[in-house]
């Protein structure tokens, strides 16, 4: 089989082989807006009903898209919409489970990466896939060098990576210059350099923003008007509604792996329509209902905490009984933040105080021992020894309070995990198995679990949900639920806003490492956060 099928083969299934769903199969879902809008020229890009699934999640679930040459579609979506894992399968990295992709009027799978590039499909990170010991020519060239009898003619490379800089009007690069001496604008640049030296005719822009000053977001957007200007299609992916406003032509929305609108004009429809069509969740997010009451004494006191190039002066406090929510965008400095509490990173500045004593800074020891657990963004690379058992997993925290005179006391350490995992009730049954054998969500529960064993007064919770199905959701609001009102206070980052709003009693708003905004969560609403973690104005965007 050829790294790129045409859509009249039929080869047999095999391991890594899918079938694909007929164009004329293809339905539209039933809430999904189209704004049909003549904008460039041919479509070069149509994905019809496709599905990709992960253990646990389905991120795709019948997506649509149509790009055509010359345009940019922006792609917009929250935090878990399925933005990364659409541009993974255009990229060749995952493969759809079913449904269509059509490239330049041709039905495509794409084996690979490399795959992918040589249709002319280029993609373009967020964190740029750069080899920083390399020069300009050869991040460029990396993989396709022009060579004679093997050797690698340097000479050529250097000049047509020069023509190709001078292309995206930046001649003043230096096609041998290292590209670890780059700025960040600098360093975008080659990434364009390297999709054009594949004669790329889409380029896909991860959040290609993010890292650049206002003025080289200028010379970014003039980059992109000259790519369309001769016929390339972009795709750019953006949470900043004004950049979609400046450089979009049309828009489509995702939300929870679906198409929710499609082909909008970028610069009339209103924001509030856009920001509409990304909120408003499914039947997931049910949340234990939680009584009102008074919570306890003050837990964590942080003031004025900093880390270099993360987040800056931040302030906060979480009560006896309370779980105080943290909503941004992923970069927002939030994972960061919850890290330099638990002391897993240093502070260059400020306080982290339980109970009214100081922790030391970057100690994940004192942290414990002052009362603090913590279940990381990432468990199974984090938080996990998956080959071990499940209660070797829930004892790691208090080994030492379980064994005798030094040596490991299996049985007690499985009694003691056995009534926890009771508590939370553990499916399957059992504290012996490997705990690489249970469910995300099940997982996520033996973290939680390593917490209840010792004395634990502040549960910090890093993306609780991620990769956790729709009915080990419910649990595990149901164990956040009921740890708090046991007085156990609780301080939560989630990607997912109606999760900060459906479990917090306080919310805070970060943007660029900065908290922006404090309010009850029964004082803030979705539309409301989406607003300021954009950077964006309902109301101005209202007459828009």
């Amino acid at each position: 089989m050829s790294a790129v099928e045409p859509a009249g083969a039929q080869p047999a299934k095999t391991d890594t082989e899918t079938a694909s769903t007929p164009a004329d199969q293809a339905s539209t879902p039933a809430d999904q807006a189209s704004a049909p809008a003549e904008t460039g020229g041919d479509v070069v890009l149509r994905l019809t009903d496709v599905v990709k699934t992960f253990p646990g999640v389905r991120a795709l679930d019948g997506v649509q898209l149509e790009v055509r040459a010359g345009e940019v579609h922006c792609l917009l979506g929250q935090n878990g919409a399925g933005k990364s894992t659409l541009i993974k399968v255009l990229a060749g990295v995952h493969r759809p489970d079913s449904g269509r992709v059509d490239w330049q009027g041709h039905q495509v799978r794409f084996a690979n990466p490399q795959a992918a590039m040589r249709a002319g499909i280029a993609t373009i990170y967020q964190e740029l896939d750069l080899v920083d010991d390399l020069s300009v020519a050869e991040n460029a060239f990396l993989g396709h060098e022009p060579r004679t009898v093997g050797f690698v003619r340097r000479g050529q490379m250097a000049r047509l990576t020069r023509d190709i800089l001078g292309r995206l009007g930046h001649g003043e690069l230096r096609p041998r210059g290292l590209v670890r001496s780059l700025p960040a604008a600098g360093k975008q640049v080659v990434s364009m350099a390297r999709a054009l030296s594949h004669e790329a005719k889409l380029i896909i822009m991860d959040e290609p923003s993010a890292v650049l000053a206002h003025d080289e977001v200028d010379n970014l957007f003039r980059i992109i008007r000259e790519l369309t200007a001769q016929g390339i299609a972009v795709i750019y992916i953006s949470h900043r509604l004004e950049e979609i406003r400046e450089i979009g032509d049309r828009v489509t929305v995702l939300k929870d792996g679906r198409t929710t609108a499609q082909n909008l004009p970028a610069q009339t429809t209103p924001t509030r329509e856009l920001v509409s069509r990304m909120t408003g969740r499914s039947i997931e997010y049910v949340f234990p209902q939680r009584e009102t009451n008074t919570h306890g004494e003050e837990l964590l006191d942080v003031s004025g905490l900093s880390r270099d190039g993360e987040f800056d002066d931040v302030s906060l406090n979480v009560r006896r009984g309370e779980i105080v929510g943290i909503a941004g965008l992923v970069g927002s400095g939030r994972s960061e933040l919850l890290e330099t509490i638990f002391g897993a990173r240093t502070a260059s500045a400020g306080t982290v105080r339980m109970a009214g004593k100081a922790v030391r800074p970057g100690s994940v020891g004192a942290a414990v021992r002052a009362g603090m657990g913590m279940a990381p963004e990432e468990r199974k690379s984090q938080a996990l020894l998956l080959g071990e058992p499940i209660f070797r997993n829930m004892t790691l925290a208090t080994f030492s309070q379980l064994s005798r005179a030094g040596f490991t006391d299996s049985g007690r350490e499985a009694a003691e995990a056995e009534r926890v995992a009771d508590s939370l009730e553990l499916r399957p049954r059992g504290v012996h198995r490997p705990v690489r054998q249970l469910s995300g969500g099940n997982q996520q529960k033996v973290v939680v679990g390593r917490w209840l064993l010792g004395d634990t007064r502040l549960l910090l919770l890093d993306e609780p949900t991620r990769g956790v199905d729709v009915g080990a959701r419910a649990e595990l609001y149901q164990v956040i639920h009921d740890l708090a009102a046991q007085g156990v206070g609780v301080l939560l980052v989630s990607s997912e806003v109606p999760e900060v709003l459906g479990l917090a009693d306080r919310v805070l708003v970060m943007r660029e490492g900065s908290v922006i905004h404090e309010a009850p969560a029964s004082q803030i609403d979705e539309e409301t956060v989406l607003d300021l973690v954009m950077a964006g104005s309902l109301m101005e965007g209202a007459a828009a």
